[in-house]
């Protein structure tokens, strides 16, 4: 079952004092369970972004003993910063990663704005998928008027908190009011200018931001604004759906920024923003130097950004992970204003288990490790990394043929080759190790206690469990290289001839895989108590050779003709 994982970014206003900083992120560090992900202070703004991610509860105790932390350390009365606030945590959003639903995380988030708000006493608002009205959705909304409208905003009974006191006290006034909710991913992001201008920035942020700008009579800046009858301001909307967005000079690095929040990257993807306010500035006669995002970001998200910029440049995506995001990087300028490290920025990264994986041996380390005299990795994982190699070289194949001088034309086919070569080989790379822990868990049951009949029958429930998963694996890695004789046999028909051989390899590579994989297949499954699903298995498994045999034989003959028409 799939762990629950929730993502929680409390903003604090505080990005100057270090120690101060260092001693709210120390709560978070101090909660079992909870990975601290990215602390990113920012001078001017005086604000620093926190994210951290792990299970609800565990999140939620961070997030709390992190809030009571800044009301101690900082004063509301004497801040000041660029960026819009209203307290010390001035929001603290929930954001559901995997395996919770955001209903789920909604109850989670009021139950901590309900806590933060009797136990610290500190005025908290929901917003977003919390919010108890619709009126409280949009954070600018409940921000509004900041820290030094919030005197006026308790005395309003429209503008009550929904829990904690509702008076200006003085430890009120010492804390500010909080901002607690439930909301999708939140992409923050500036986006850097060739200028010094406000007031353009804010021209560049208007035109995109899905708000807009205000509509005026004749001038469109100093005209009077358009009110309907309704009393309010016409809005003139911006071309970016799910972004909010204000121009802004930041002094510490001499230039202006637009600065974006995208509330819906599924809507407004990160290239897209990118593209849409490098056009918007070109027209006002600036350029997007490059951009800065603010906290983490999901991998897909510069995944998404590297293929299209490989597609404007007519360049297939079959290629390792860390090229596409490299690509990414340098098209948007994420390195403008210092390096770009995905290792520190992109949340899976982060949180991807760092122990010592097969895969990460070298090439020599890996075959001295399969000759040991260790059990593991055995026949399995060196078929789980046979096929891998198959796969590669269909991908290889694809590539080559995709940049080959004169077929220019031809480059989104064969690209798209590539693509599913390349996704074969890392399915195939990651049961390597998976192939060598399916069979130590077998190992790991033999160590169980069986000194009465209870443990006994604990200790073989736990055998065939781990019998049926080592037994699983093994034809999960036939199923995937199978994949990869589509590829192979279009890249011997289609491809560049002068790598056929190459394709020829890979399907030789693929057909070892398969039938390796089998054996352990049809060994894993003998030791099956349940008869019937090991023989649904074990004739799976002959079904799938018997394919790979006959696919193999005819890709070896095309292979064959080619090498001979080219004598």
């Amino acid at each position: 079952m799939m762990k629950k994982l929730i993502e929680c970014v409390p903003n604090f206003s505080e990005g100057r004092n270090m120690q101060v900083i260092n001693r709210i992120t120390d709560e978070i560090k101090s909660v079992k369970g909870v990975v601290l992900l990215d602390v990113d202070p920012g001078e001017a703004t005086n604000r620093t972004v926190v994210t951290f991610i792990g299970e609800p509860e565990a999140v939620c105790e961070a997030a709390f003993r992190a809030v009571r932390k800044a009301k101690e350390l900082i004063d509301m009365r004497s801040h000041h910063g660029e960026h819009p606030r209203m307290g010390a945590t001035d929001v603290c959003p929930l954001v559901p990663v995997s395996g919770i639903t955001m209903e789920e995380t909604v109850v989670y988030a009021r139950k901590l704005a309900k806590r933060v708000g009797e136990e610290l006493g500190i005025p908290v608002y929901c917003y977003e998928s919390a919010a108890f009205s619709p009126d409280r959705r949009n954070l600018a909304v409940v921000r509004e008027g900041e820290y030094e409208g919030l005197q006026n905003k308790l005395a309003n009974p429209a503008m009550k908190p929904d829990f904690g006191p509702d008076e200006f006290t003085e430890p009120v006034a010492k804390s500010g009011a909080s901002v607690i909710g439930a909301r999708d991913f939140l992409l923050a992001v500036n986006f850097n200018l060739n200028t010094t201008s406000t007031r353009r920035a804010n021209a560049i942020a208007f035109d995109v931001r899905e708000r807009g700008r205000v509509k005026r009579e004749g001038n469109p800046i100093t005209g009077k604004k358009v009110i309907d009858e309704n009393g309010k301001e016409v809005m003139i909307p911006g071309t970016l759906k799910g972004t909010k967005a204000i121009g802004w000079y930041i002094a510490e690095y001499g230039i202006a920024q637009v600065s974006m929040n995208i509330t819906d990257i599924n809507s407004t993807p990160l290239h897209v923003a990118f593209e849409e306010v490098c056009n918007k500035a070109a027209a006002r006669g600036i350029r997007v130097t490059g951009t800065e995002i603010v906290g983490m970001v999901p991998k897909r998200v510069l995944i998404d950004a590297g293929k299209y910029y490989l597609r404007k440049q007519h360049r297939s995506a079959g290629i390792a992970e860390s090229e596409i995001i490299k690509i990414a990087v340098k098209s948007m300028g994420l390195d403008d204003l210092r390096p770009f490290e995905p290792d520190e920025k992109v949340i899976e990264y982060m949180i991807a288990d760092k122990s010592k994986r097969l895969v990460d041996m070298t090439c020599e380390g890996f075959a001295e490790e399969t000759a040991s005299e260790s059990p593991a990795p055995g026949g399995g994982s060196v078929s789980a990394y046979m096929g891998a190699l198959g796969a590669a070289l269909a991908a290889m194949v694809a590539n080559l043929s995709a940049h080959k001088p004169g077929w220019d034309d031809r480059w989104e086919y064969f690209s798209r080759y590539a693509e599913e070569g390349h996704a074969v080989m890392s399915e195939l790379i990651r049961l390597v190790d998976e192939d060598t822990a399916a069979f130590n868990g077998i190992m790991n049951v033999f160590s169980m206690p069986k000194s009465n009949q209870q443990e006994k029958e604990a200790r073989a429930e736990a055998l065939e469990r781990a019998t049926l998963y080592a037994t699983e694996v093994p034809l999960r890695t036939m199923r995937c290289s199978m994949r990869a004789f589509s590829v192979l046999r279009a890249m011997v028909e289609q491809g560049n001839p002068n790598s056929v051989s190459d394709a020829g390899v890979g399907a030789l590579a693929v057909r070892a895989a398969v039938f390796g994989a089998m054996l352990n297949v049809k060994i894993n499954a003998a030791g099956l108590k349940d008869r019937a699903k090991a023989d649904e298995m074990t004739a799976e498994a002959d079904r799938i050779a018997g394919d790979a045999s006959r696919q193999e034989s005819e890709i070896m003959e095309m292979v064959a003709r080619i090498i001979s028409k080219n004598k």
